[in-house]
């Protein structure tokens, strides 16, 4: 198959992927919201209510920033109700982000929360701020 040919064939299994996409997003559904029974949260996501299944898991995905020579790190999301959102795992990596996997144990409502710090580079100090970042589930 020539060039011409492949090149026509990948444009138009892009075209595909975006139509899907922007199916999904004009729908309400963020592409990346839910993957099967689970919610995935990121930190866009800061300060929403979001709803989960009974029986599902919500992971939590926050990335570290860099801005004016400081790194901002978040520490590990925690769940403020455990009997509704039950801690499954978590890690946070050298760079700074942070990962955490809730299971929706039962129906009712849990605040996740974690905390942006910063971190300066040699010879700087940071601002004396700690970031909350706050998601509320509502498991039903």
């Amino acid at each position: 198959m020539g060039a011409a040919k492949w090149s026509t064939a990948f444009g138009a299994a892009g075209l595909v992927l975006v139509a899907v996409a922007a199916s999904a997003t004009a729908q309400g559904r963020t592409p990346h919201g839910q993957l099967a029974g689970r919610v995935v949260l990121t930190n866009m996501d800061n300060g929403r209510t979001v709803q989960a299944s009974s029986g599902g898991d919500v992971e939590i995905r926050l990335t570290h920033s860099r801005e004016r020579g400081f790194t901002y790190t978040w520490t590990a999301p925690e769940s403020g109700n455990s009997a509704v959102l039950g801690h499954a795992s978590d890690a946070t990596y050298p760079s700074g982000d942070a990962r955490s996997v809730f299971h929706a144990a039962s129906a009712g409502v849990a605040t996740v929360t974690a905390q942006r710090r910063c971190v300066p580079d040699p010879g700087s100090l940071c601002p004396l701020l700690v970031e909350t970042w706050k998601v509320t589930i509502e498991v039903k």
